[in-house]
């Protein structure tokens, strides 16, 4: 490839799976954002998680619930796992890697609460043991993956497949669906207020 069509090239592609996956999750985008509002009603809390370029995202999302988006609102109870310095080396050292969320989850997570997990591939084993936890608590259970789910396809309530294998265009149109998510969350929660 010609260094000179690198950046149109990935523009284009960028586009080209953004438009594919609002084509097929339009509906489901409102479902879900109506659903993750009811649960932020009934004194739920948005927990975030995912690794590497997905736990940057995972701290992004929840502060622009804490926060604000786009309107004035009360602060959404939202919380990245990926976030604490202490947890993210004290739980590794004590018990592995693999429970860094699920341990989380575990001393946190309730029944109203949300757990939205970012992953590319969908097979990472914090994110599926996390996701196990959610699913004994019966807290609702979103995820953000690439083309095939991974071993996500099964554990989550809503599952948002970037149909692509091209990971910076996968984690691209994740931030692009949690931000449209923080929008339409927003935008409810202050029409209840």
């Amino acid at each position: 490839m010609e260094l000179e069509d690198v950046a149109r090239k990935a523009f284009e592609e960028s586009i080209r799976v953004k438009r594919d996956f609002i084509e097929r999750y339009e509906n489901a985008l409102l479902e879900v954002a109506r659903e993750v509002t009811r649960r932020i009603g009934n004194g739920g809390t948005v927990y975030f998680m995912g690794n590497g370029g997905s736990a940057a995202d995972a701290a992004h999302l929840a502060a622009e619930l804490v926060g604000r988006f786009y309107i004035e609102r009360r602060p959404i109870r939202a919380v990245s796992l990926p976030s604490n310095d202490s947890i993210l080396t004290e739980i590794p050292n004590d018990f592995g890697y693999d429970q860094i969320f699920s341990r989380q989850l575990e001393a946190f997570l309730r029944e109203e609460d949300v757990v939205i997990a970012i992953s590319t591939s969908g097979n990472s084993n914090n994110i599926l043991r996390a996701l196990e936890v959610a699913r004994k608590r019966l807290s609702l259970r979103i995820g953000m993956t690439g083309r095939t789910g991974g071993d996500m396809i099964d554990r989550c309530d809503y599952l948002f497949k970037v149909d692509s294998t091209d990971v910076p265009r996968i984690q691209e149109t994740h931030i692009t669906l949690g931000h449209v998510l923080c929008q339409l969350i927003e935008a409810m929660v202050a029409e209840k207020s």
